[in-house]
């Protein structure tokens, strides 16, 4: 690269954008503009920085597929102007953002880095500052004049996720987020470590496009003993319902009473996509492996294997965007797009 990459940070909202009045104690939005006055340590870092804040910065507990294209076209707009881009999010839905993205990005050859803090900026004892600075310092990498990260990641507490493989965990501390099934892209210590054998190329050289149409007629329905028939059955004949995330017991699997089965398998005759994750914080699902979930393999539910909850709903909204065949659809979620599922 002959040049400084040129970083675009995108503030959504949540707290990494806030900042304390010291005099009334109370928070309020912080001034992007003013960003390299209040953190004078980005002076140090080898790339140039632009802003652009979202005109009404929403909490991320307001988050929905509207803002989630919004990012997009964004990206979009400047894709070719930027060598990187830095999105700050509040952390309750970032998951789920960075997910969505991750499907509605196709043939990125830039990375996407999803960032926030747990305490605001301006706070005594605030992680803003260094998840802010390491996220644009791990969206500057450059090598070989390409990109060393070509994909939507989340990077909180010295740690860089691959995006779609990520859920909060916690509220309380600054490492709130994990990678059940996938080890860390990359590491911030002393050197910043990357782990290179996990960069996968999703797409060559195909060029970069974006998918809008996010369809929200999903829904999430965790399993639990004392389930009754009244519940899901009502759940089933929910108008307009196009797929449910069933979150199931370990290894994919669900209770074999007649009338939970009958009642799965008739929405799924009449065009209802069921998708099969663990509840469990890692693992996959195995249908099959145990008799209370061979019925479901039988009937087709479809095999969420390790996907996390946060990115089957957002693939299922994605795909139904797609308009995928129904005789197809089955296959295209148990096919990883970018890196969601083994």
């Amino acid at each position: 690269m002959n040049h400084k990459p040129a970083i675009l940070l995108i503030y959504t909202g949540g707290t990494i954008g806030m900042i304390k009045d010291f005099e009334t104690g109370a928070l309020k939005a912080f001034n992007f503009d003013q960003l390299l006055e209040r953190i004078p340590e980005l002076h140090l870092l080898d790339c140039t920085i632009d802003t652009f804040s979202f005109d009404n910065p929403i909490d991320s507990s307001d988050m929905n597929p509207n803002h989630w294209v919004t990012i997009a076209e964004v990206i979009e707009t400047n894709y070719d102007s930027f060598d990187g881009f830095v999105v700050l999010h509040g952390s309750d839905t970032m998951s789920y953002s960075a997910s969505a993205l991750s499907f509605m990005l196709e043939n990125l050859h830039k990375p996407v880095i999803f960032t926030g803090s747990q305490l605001p900026i301006g706070d005594l004892r605030t992680d803003a500052k260094e998840n802010l600075i390491t996220a644009i310092q791990v969206a500057s990498l450059w090598e070989d004049n390409q990109a060393v990260i070509k994909e939507v990641c989340l990077y909180f507490e010295y740690k860089l996720y691959r995006g779609n493989r990520t859920t909060k965990i916690s509220a309380e501390h600054f490492s709130a987020f994990t990678s059940p099934n996938l080890p860390h892209l990359a590491e911030s210590g002393v050197h910043l470590k990357v782990n290179e054998r996990l960069l996968d190329e999703f797409y060559g050289n195909k060029p970069f496009a974006i998918h809008k149409d996010m369809f929200a007629n999903v829904m999430i329905l965790k399993l639990f003993p004392g389930i009754s028939q009244h519940v899901l059955e009502a759940i089933l004949k929910i108008e307009n319902l196009e797929g449910i995330v069933l979150e199931t017991y370990g290894s994919g699997n669900a209770p074999t009473e007649w009338w939970f089965i009958s009642l799965l398998q008739e929405a799924i005759s009449n065009g209802l996509h069921v998708v099969n994750v663990t509840q469990c914080s890692g693992g996959s699902v195995n249908m099959g492996q145990y008799e209370t979930s061979t019925a479901l393999k039988e009937i087709g539910v479809i095999s969420g294997k390790d996907i996390t909850t946060e990115a089957a709903i957002t693939k299922l909204m994605f795909l139904l965007g797609k308009k995928i065949p129904q005789n197809d659809f089955k296959t295209y979620f148990e096919t990883s797009i970018c890196g969601e599922m083994e």
